[in-house]
C-alpha cells in the first residue's frame, strides 16, 4: 500500500497504536528511492515521495544483543592469543552460542568446544571455563519460526 508523505527522512515511523485498538504495533515506512515503483511515467510529480509500509518481523533484547556482542568480541581476543596470530588467520571454526546454550550440562559444552578447537596447540582450559562463565544465564537469539 502506497500513500504520499513528506519529503525527507529516509524512515519515518507511525505512532504505535493504542492499548486495545487491534493494531499488530508500530508501523516503520521506508522512502522509495527516485524511479521506484508508483514513480514512472503516469505518476503526478507533485504528489511527492512515496512511501511503503515494512514491517519490523523480530523483536531482540537490546541488552541480550549487546550482551552477544561483548561476547564475540572476547571469543576473537581469546582466540587471536590461543592460536597465536591475527583475526583474519583464525583457523575456521564456528562456536555456535545457541548451541551450547541448548546443550544440558556445562560438561558436555566443554566437551563441544574442546572439539572445535581441537587443533590449537596451546590450552584451551581457560578460555573454555571462561566462555561457560560468560554465557551462563544468556538467552537463545534464535530468530522466531513463521506461522
Amino acid at each position: 500500500m502506497a500513500d504520499s508523505g513528506p519529503a525527507g527522512g529516509a524512515a519515518l515511523a507511525a505512532p504505535a497504536p493504542g492499548p486495545g485498538s487491534g493494531g499488530p504495533g508500530p508501523r516503520v515506512y521506508f522512502q522509495s528511492p527516485p524511479g521506484a515503483a508508483g514513480e514512472g511515467p503516469g505518476s503526478a510529480d507533485d504528489e511527492g515521495p512515496v512511501r511503503r509500509q515494512g514491517k519490523v518481523t523480530v523483536k531482540y533484547d537490546r541488552k541480550e544483543l549487546r550482551k552477544r556482542l561483548n561476547l564475540e568480541e572476547w571469543i576473537l581476543e581469546q582466540l587471536t592469543r590461543l592460536y597465536d596470530c591475527q583475526e583474519e588467520e583464525i583457523p575456521e571454526l564456528e562456536i555456535d552460542v545457541d548451541e551450547l546454550l541448548d546443550m544440558e550440562s556445562d560438561d558436555t559444552r566443554a566437551a563441544r568446544v574442546k572439539e572445535l578447537l581441537v587443533d590449537c596447540y596451546k590450552p584451551t582450559e581457560a578460555f573454555i571455563s571462561g566462555l561457560l562463565d560468560k554465557i551462563r544465564g544468556m538467552q537463545k537469539l534464535s530468530t522466531p519460526q513463521k506461522k
